[in-house]
């Protein structure tokens, strides 16, 4: 005989309510910088790469869902009840999330996606890369993707590559070295190797745990997407500081990788990531694994 699934837990209207509240708060806390820049046509070298790699609105980040299991008491006369994959709940007036809807509309992607957070969950992590891969994204080019000066000019960043042993393994980030750059790295990551290849000390895989949550969409609560956003925002600050990039004049202190301090410095901040990265990658885990 079929074992009917678990009730969802209730949330009452005043409970789910004041965690919505929370979350737009502090949604609207972390992206206001960013806000404010966008709406007097101002660029940031290093705070918008959240909002134009990833492609996905502030309005969209202070979206609250509670995730699958948890059932909205008086819901259903909100505008929730008009968003994509919610349904009427057990109780009169309430609502859910369709967790078998989505399955079935993005079973491939939610399959793609375990897939690769678990196999970077099992992997151990490799602390040696340096983020040398926005050095390597300059090498030889006259033409940088960001209108900053280079701290050691060009002449030097490019001693710096060359007397380094690049060993890239997240193909987002590698597929952006330059020509003469990529024959350099150990490997050549590729979309197709990427489960095979992704590890949890780099911090382009700890970045992206921001965008899992998001494609995985309300079977994700919402505490969760906003501590990968936190995560993924302290990783870009790491990244462009420990870049070839002089950000000085924004107020960001270099992480000088080309020596052995900052080596170490940088090595200690990519741990404490990495243990941030796998306690939310386990939690992303948990939402696709449960039933």
């Amino acid at each position: 005989m079929p074992i009917a699934p678990p009730r969802p837990a209730v949330l009452s209207a005043a409970e789910w309510r004041a965690r919505e509240e929370a979350h737009a708060a502090r949604a609207d806390e972390m992206t206001a910088a960013h806000r404010a820049r966008a709406s007097r046509g101002e660029r940031h070298p290093v705070e918008d790469f959240l909002f134009t790699y990833y492609s996905y609105k502030p309005a969209l980040l202070r979206r609250w869902h509670p995730g699958a299991g948890r059932e909205l008491a008086d819901a259903a006369a909100t505008p929730r009840a008009q968003w994509r994959w919610y349904a009427s709940g057990d109780a009169p007036g309430s609502l859910v999330v369709d967790a078998i809807a989505m399955r079935q509309d993005r079973g491939a992607l939610i399959t793609n996606i375990g897939r690769i957070l678990r196999a970077t969950a099992n992997r151990t992590g490799s602390f040696g890369c340096f983020g040398l891969h926005e050095w390597a994204m300059v090498y030889r080019e006259p033409g940088h993707r960001h209108e900053v000066p280079l701290r050691l000019g060009q002449t030097a960043t490019d001693a710096v590559v060359e007397a380094h042993d690049l060993r890239c393994t997240h193909f987002d980030a590698f597929r952006f070295f330059t020509p003469e750059a990529a024959p350099l790295n150990r490997d050549e990551p590729s979309r197709e190797r990427q489960a095979d290849l992704e590890q949890p000390g780099c911090l382009h895989a700890g970045m992206d745990l921001y965008k899992w949550a998001m494609k995985l969409g309300p079977l994700v609560p919402g505490e969760l997407l906003l501590d990968a956003f936190a995560l993924a925002r302290d990783i870009r600050t790491l990244d462009m500081r420990a870049s070839p990039y002089d950000l000085t004049a924004w107020g960001y202190d270099p992480v000088p990788i080309e020596t052995a301090q900052g080596k170490a410095e940088y090595v200690a901040a990519q741990r404490v990531f990495a243990e941030r990265g796998r306690a939310l990658r386990a939690g992303l885990l948990d939402v696709i694994d449960a039933d």
